[in-house]
């Protein structure tokens, strides 16, 4: 019994030792993220001015497809706002030979389902099916594209669909801070337009939604891509014989955005909200300047993930907020950098005054370079995991053709990443995120608010 209990014993103390012993070593260090190599793509134009890519990619037996129309929000008048989502969600209905139910039924027997999204610059349609039924899909993502049914009996059940999602978006504080924002940021044009009235979705018809189709959609403003495992000559005569009697229509046109700059403290009051939220931010340089990267970097660093500092500071540190996320968000010829928060009310001006800070210690105190690495691998990680599917390399191909940008921003975004330097990220806060220009959007509770701006602006005045 005694010597059981010993092996017991000393096999207890090994096991105790070793896992102390674990518990103090370090992890091996992370090799870095390889470039990004993009995979043989080929390109097409036809004769009306589509184009297609395609990119054989991956093992498995399957094809993504995405027909990109670089038409949105962007091109709706003053009292158009959401005629763009109505008119996608009237095309989502089917094509004039295939009804929605017919169209859902089709594509699920090829093994996926077709999807209609409508955003601020583009509208698109996408499927994913298996392989042996991407030129099918070819010939119905056309069919949907080019003779839309717009079926009249769905018009009023669409309209009260928007309304729905209408009033449950502007009751949340998150979504009225955005809209002030934009309108703030960008008054009286597209970019700046957020919300629609009932009245406007009320006005909406099916003549207005066709007007709508037939002045934005057409091969001139379409591309095809192509991503996963395919015949290419089959694809290429789907896409040629199902897309080339299509109208040329328009030519890319977007408008240019005209950011306004210092903007004023845009409180909207919610009495009694136990928190604020925050949205803080200002007109920065889009993606076809060369700084758009490294200014990203500097994103990342200041807000833009779980380990950059603003986040470090106010939740982790101070526990005013959960949620603090900065982002760059680009539009073409168009990008503006915004931190947004969710804070205690009584916490507000401390918050704003702590991001202040951050910004200030970014611009006046060099990066320690082992801070930088860590964010450096984070952002070129999560590059490379971008990139790991399909939708992921259909989303960066788009990226570089929305923005006028050569394949070398993909092949050697990773490279470019590690380049930035303590120095530029000092010299880019310095220039492009400077406090006191930034547009602040605050919903809360007002009186509180007034107090709490009060005296922020007090303890700006001493730190500077």
């Amino acid at each position: 019994m005694r010597t059981s209990l010993s092996v017991y014993t000393l096999a207890l103390t090994l096991l105790l030792t070793g896992a102390a012993f674990a518990q103090k070593q370090s992890p091996p260090p992370g090799s870095a993220p390889h470039d990004f190599k993009l995979p043989a793509k080929k390109v097409n134009t036809l004769p009306n001015g589509l184009r297609s890519t395609l990119v054989e990619y991956g093992v498995t037996p399957k094809v993504t497809v995405s027909v990109i129309i670089k038409t949105g929000n962007v091109h709706e008048g003053a009292n158009e706002v959401w005629l763009a989502d109505f008119t996608g969600k009237l095309i989502n209905e089917g094509s004039a030979s295939l009804d929605s139910k017919a169209l859902a039924k089709k594509v699920a027997l090829m093994g996926g389902e077709v999807n209609v999204t409508t955003a601020l610059n583009q509208t698109t349609l996408s499927g994913s099916v298996l392989s042996e039924y991407a030129p099918e899909l070819i010939k119905v993502l056309a069919d949907v594209a080019m003779h839309p049914a717009f079926p009249a009996k769905e018009v009023d059940r669409l309209k009260n669909d928007l309304k729905r999602g209408l009033s449950v978006q502007k009751s949340i504080p998150q979504s009225q801070a955005f809209e002030r924002f934009g309108k703030t940021l960008y008054p009286d044009q597209p970019y700046g337009r957020y919300f629609p009235t009932e009245a406007m979705l009320d006005s909406y018809t099916l003549e207005k939604a066709k007007a709508f189709y037939d002045k934005n959609f057409g091969a001139q403003r379409t591309v095809v891509y192509v991503v996963g495992k395919f015949d290419e000559g089959a694809m290429t005569k789907a896409i040629d014989e199902s897309f080339a009697p299509w109208q040329k229509g328009p030519a890319v046109d977007y408008p240019v955005a005209k950011p306004a700059r210092n903007g004023p403290v845009e409180i909207i009051d919610r009495p009694g909200a136990p928190q604020t939220t925050v949205m803080l931010g200002l007109p920065v340089i889009d993606p076809s300047q060369p700084d758009y990267l490294a200014l990203q970097v500097t994103n990342t660093l200041l807000g833009g993930s779980f380990i950059s500092r603003i986040t470090s500071n106010i939740r982790e540190d101070k526990g005013y907020t959960y949620s603090p996320y900065a982002s760059m968000n680009a539009n073409v010829k168009a990008a503006y950098w915004a931190e947004r928060a969710d804070v205690t009310t009584e916490h507000t001006g401390a918050s704003l005054q702590e991001i202040s800070k951050e910004i200030k210690r970014l611009q006046t105190e060099p990066v320690d370079k082992k801070e930088l690495e860590g964010i450096q691998n984070f952002e070129a990680g999560n590059f490379v995991l971008q990139n790991s599917t399909p939708n992921g390399i259909i989303n960066q191909l788009n990226f570089i053709d929305l923005h006028g940008l050569g394949d070398d921003y993909l092949s050697n975004r990773v490279k470019n990443i590690y380049a930035v330097t303590p120095e530029k990220i000092q010299g880019l806060a310095r220039e492009y995120l400077k406090y006191e220009n930034m547009t602040l959007v605050l919903v809360g509770d007002k009186k509180q608010l007034d107090k709490q701006m009060k005296s922020h602006e007090e303890a700006l005045k001493k730190s500077r």
